[in-house]
């Protein structure tokens, strides 16, 4: 069975102020039923799940989406939970990114990506996302700096999300696992700071192919995505 991550533009240019539409929600799942990414202007936080696109405002209220509304940078893949195991009592978020890559390095894995998804109930989620910000080769770092809010979810059912890249996609997307959180409700949820897990279990899977959809705009052209900013990546993160 193949797999693929679909991923749309890259995270450096996304932390270099590319956030224009490159394809539309409907376009995103047509390639995967789970993932994240952001909307066009970083209009909050984006949650794919079992095939649906929700957003996560700066209030960290959800809705889900219109198939018109654009994506600037966003992963995606298919899961078919081929690695399951139990998550329980995990007291933070490192607790929670050791457990799942022992759990890939166990089926060598270290060295290939990895989508997500974690049911259960949480005793505590940190957690945050903004408001839209037109602009144009302003540093993500510094439109979250006047847009981002953060919140708390306190003993609440729901699903983590995310995608695992290895160290060497550095710049293309984040090094490690990558999380946004979805209440069960679907009433709340945002990218992920801090977690704490009381009982929970985990579907992964890993895969070994990625396409990358680039934008076609001559703006792309315009961003020095050879320069390192993996300082200012892990800052937004």
């Amino acid at each position: 069975m193949q797999n693929k991550m679909y991923q749309v533009s890259t995270l450096q240019a996304l932390a270099l102020g590319y956030s224009r539409a490159v394809i539309s929600v409907d376009e995103l799942l047509q390639e995967g039923d789970t993932g994240l990414g952001t909307f066009e202007d970083v209009n909050g936080e984006m949650i794919v799940m079992e095939g649906h696109c929700y957003r996560a405002d700066q209030d960290g209220n959800i809705q889900e989406v219109d198939p018109e509304t654009g994506v600037p940078f966003a992963a995606v893949a298919r899961l078919y939970g081929n690695q399951e195991f139990p998550l329980n009592d995990m007291p933070d978020i490192d607790s929670v990114r050791t457990e799942l890559t022992r759990k890939i390095e166990e089926r060598f894995g270290l060295n290939s990506m990895h989508v997500v998804k974690i049911e259960g109930l949480f005793k505590k989620v940190d957690a945050r996302s903004e408001a839209p910000y037109r602009s144009h080769h302003v540093p993500l770092k510094e439109v979250l700096g006047q847009t981002q809010k953060a919140f708390i979810f306190e003993e609440i059912r729901g699903s983590l999300v995310g995608v695992y890249f290895p160290d060497y996609m550095d710049g293309i997307n984040m090094p490690g696992w990558h999380l946004h959180f979805l209440s069960e409700d679907k009433s709340v949820g945002g990218h992920v700071f801090d977690v704490c897990i009381r009982e929970g279990a985990a579907s992964v899977d890993k895969i070994t192919n990625m396409v990358i959809k680039l934008p076609d705009s001559p703006a792309f052209d315009t961003y020095s995505l050879k320069q390192d900013l993996q300082d200012e990546i892990k800052s937004v993160e």
